[in-house]
């Protein structure tokens, strides 16, 4: 599903990731770990092309990315749902379009029907028609949950999603992501929290990925 072999990331001469040789098989549930600063993020943007390594292979989905053309690229990103670490709404617009904007830039039928059972699954369907600064915290992220998989991608990565949660809804949140990946959705969680983590690992098979020196690798059983 995920597959990196060699793979360095870096600048202007500085290297952020290096020597990234893994896999994330399909309906695989990871989460991954590492300081602040430590590269979760360029990570989860390698993860879905919005950064290409700069040495090495990375392949979503069996593709090479460096074979891929814009256009290839953007199809095969259809693929994957994002849940940003800032939500970034469009404060004009209400959560209903929201969630339903990555069908809409797709050029894809809207069907009411099935965005409010989505907007229920989440919990927010009497929160339809709320704008997004009328939105909890809670409910900005289980929408933002909600616009990633709303085209149904095989891959979901989330980006701190529980950070600026109480842990009751970050509990809440973890179950929608668990309940995904039964459905045999591909999880990626960039988390700091291991209480979160332990959690989860007591009711999914999850493995932990842990950045430390530049490298991502397979965290042990201690957490």
């Amino acid at each position: 599903m995920i597959e990196l072999r060699d793979a360095v990331y870096g600048y202007t001469g500085k290297v952020l990731l290096s020597g990234i040789s893994l896999t994330l098989p399909p309906g695989s549930f990871h989460f991954l770990t590492g300081p602040s600063g430590s590269g979760k993020t360029t990570f989860l943007k390698l993860c879905y092309g919005e950064l290409r390594p700069t040495s090495g292979v990375l392949s979503i989905l069996g593709e090479d990315l460096s074979r891929l053309t814009r256009d290839q690229m953007a199809v095969m990103r259809r693929r994957i749902g994002v849940v940003h670490q800032d939500c970034e709404f469009l404060d004009h617009l209400p959560l209903a379009e929201n969630v339903a904007l990555p069908l809409i830039l797709a050029d894809r039928p809207v069907a009411e029907g099935d965005l409010t059972e989505l907007l229920a699954w989440v919990g927010l369907r009497s929160r339809a028609s709320a704008f997004p600064p009328e939105l909890s915290g809670g409910e900005r992220q289980r929408g933002a949950l909600a616009r990633a998989i709303v085209a149904a991608p095989d891959i979901i990565l989330a980006d701190e999603p529980t950070g600026n949660l109480d842990w009751e809804m970050s509990q809440r949140l973890l179950s929608l992501l668990i309940e995904l990946n039964r459905m045999g959705k591909t999880i990626l969680v960039a988390t700091h929290d291991l209480n979160l983590i332990r959690t989860a690992k007591s009711q999914v098979a999850a493995r932990v990925l842990r950045i430390k020196d530049r490298q991502v690798q397979l965290a042990g059983a201690d957490l």
